[in-house]
């Protein structure tokens, strides 16, 4: 006991020294506020719905969680046990973040999701009996999981999943996985056949240490997916099953995915001076890839502060490394409705693992893309109160905060260590909705919420000013996040005819919707008007 008093009083002092190094170093851009203390659960996955719900859950093989199931639900059996804990829940952000217990059978640790064009919730694998399940969850006031135990071919932990043109799903690796496959399966015969992908077995550190588990995916703009594992890349026609580009390697001796866990995230699209944009990855953070061994001896390695942009779409592509201010591992990047990335959560010593991160980063910092000058894109902004670890997560809300939640580094539900499960949810407000400058609203759009590729539509919004200034319109894919890394992530920043002052007083913008669903994957997004910096509150709207 005394031993465990010890290491504890030592590890709130690394916290207290690091974050008022931090504090007194750099700005204080930004808010905090805790929305709930308590959801019931801890926040391992997480999703926003087109009806402003938050889906979110943990696993369901770590015992009692900390809500029961409602009088009158009865107890499902799980892995040969009654068990009558929820351990998947709905968040409703319009009403007060009242909580709605779901119930979930198989095991979703450690899984994947994405949603379809029609808004469906599609989550996949997990551990043991959640192996090659393929759930699904409906927006609905009352609908919850339908689980498919035969919806995969081959168990998915720690897989990536990417929505593509078609409207389905890649589903890629898992732990002794190196292949990939296509769900929801239909009759097409592509949808029941498995796809080798070598380079996930080349790009494995080793069988204990793979640093290439929740490999890093996105949809290029040439329909193809870039795949990012380890410490490199690939351009993927995942429809030959063929390599079409093999990127160089990220420069430096760091490990980028779990249990060296940094994040990824693909730049803003600009469609606005060509129909097919190019395509950029940004990737931070990340440790030395023996991190995880030298944790498990209770060495615990600082984490790298470098992070490097990659244009997948040029003929000579190089990496142009950066580095942020603060060392960082199991940090989440949140693209923000301006185009700017939010990098929030984790750690920085340590990876992933059970107790094996050490020195929370509680402060996040804003990375600005646009910016000439290198030395100007990163800002540190202010510090949370809630160490955010392992299994914690972060989520773009409609009204421009970012959810922030879960950070579970136990193997159960214990809130008696130094580094307790969090039940917490809290929202981050960035810089531009604390600025005091005036914000947009948008009245609304027309001819309607669901467009159609190349289609001009026209939004109306308000904003108090006396003279119109800089605006643009962009929009965003929402992403289902877990372990750092937030799959179809998107962020689009379209293209404006024109723009004219109404007898109202509002304005009205010309757009162009996208042109292919390459560039953006049907299904829903969030709308903005950013003017001057401050985005508006965002509308969905759908295409296809």
């Amino acid at each position: 006991m005394e031993a465990k008093i010890l290491v504890f009083i030592i590890l709130q002092l690394e916290l207290f020294l690091f974050s008022n190094l931090v504090l007194g170093a750099h700005s204080n851009g930004g808010s905090w506020e805790l929305l709930k203390k308590s959801i019931g659960i801890s926040s391992m996955h997480i999703q926003l719905l087109q009806n402003e719900r938050i889906i979110t859950f943990d696993r369901t093989d770590a015992g009692p969680s900390n809500l029961t199931l409602p009088k009158g639900r009865k107890c499902p059996k799980i892995s040969g046990r009654r068990d009558c804990y929820v351990h998947a829940v709905e968040l409703d952000m319009m009403n007060n973040l009242n909580v709605r217990p779901l119930t979930v059978l198989s095991d979703t640790w450690c899984s994947s999701g994405s949603l379809l064009p029609d808004g469906k919730l599609v989550q996949s694998g997990g551990y043991g009996n959640g192996e090659k399940v393929v759930r699904t969850l409906e927006p609905c006031p009352t609908c919850d999981w339908k689980e498919d135990y035969k919806g995969l071919i081959s168990p998915r932990w720690y897989a990536s999943n990417q929505v593509l043109p078609g409207g389905n799903i890649i589903v890629v690796g898992g732990r002794f996985q190196f292949s990939y496959e296509f769900i929801p399966k239909s009759s097409k015969p592509e949808d029941h056949r498995l796809y080798t992908l070598p380079f996930l077995k080349e790009t494995r550190y080793s069988s204990q240490i793979p640093n290439n588990l929740y490999p890093f995916t996105h949809l290029s703009t040439d329909g193809n997916l870039f795949i990012f594992a380890n410490n490199r890349g690939i351009l993927l026609d995942y429809v030959k099953n063929k390599v079409v580009k093999t990127y160089p390697t990220m420069p430096g001796e760091v490990a980028r995915n779990y249990p060296s866990t940094g994040s990824s995230v693909l730049l803003p699209l600009d469609l606005s001076t060509k129909t097919t944009p190019e395509a950029e990855v940004f990737i931070c953070g990340g440790t030395h890839p023996e991190s995880f061994n030298k944790a498990k001896a209770g060495i615990f390695l600082e984490a790298t502060k470098t992070c490097g942009r990659l244009r997948i779409t040029a003929a000579n592509p190089k990496w142009e490394m950066e580095e942020m201010p603060i060392s960082r591992v199991l940090g989440d990047m949140i693209m923000l409705p301006t185009g700017d990335v939010l990098i929030i959560n984790g750690a920085a010593n340590g990876s992933a693992g059970w107790w094996y991160a050490r020195v929370p980063v509680y402060n996040p910092v804003i990375y600005r893309p646009a910016e000439a000058a290198t030395a100007n894109r990163f800002e540190v902004l202010k510090a949370a109160t809630i160490p955010r670890l392992y299994h914690s997560t972060a989520h773009l809300l409609s009204d421009g905060r970012v959810l922030v939640a879960g950070s579970n580094p136990n193997h159960n539900y214990n809130f008696t260590v130094p580094f307790p499960t969090e039940l917490s949810v809290e929202a981050f407000s960035p810089p531009y909705l604390t600025s005091g400058k005036p914000r947009p609203s948008i009245s609304s759009v027309k001819p309607g919420m669901n467009l159609a590729y190349k289609q001009k539509f026209s939004v109306e919004f308000q904003v108090k000013v006396r003279q119109l200034g800089k605006f643009y319109l962009t929009m965003v894919a929402p992403s289902f996040t877990t372990h750092s890394f937030s799959m179809n992530q998107r962020l689009l920043l379209l293209a404006v005819n024109r723009v004219r002052r109404m007898s109202s007083g509002s304005y009205a913008v010309e757009g162009d919707a996208p042109a292919s669903a390459a560039v953006a994957p049907p299904g829903y997004y969030q709308l903005f008007v950013v003017y001057e910096g401050v985005p508006s509150v965002g509308k969905w709207v759908h295409i296809k």
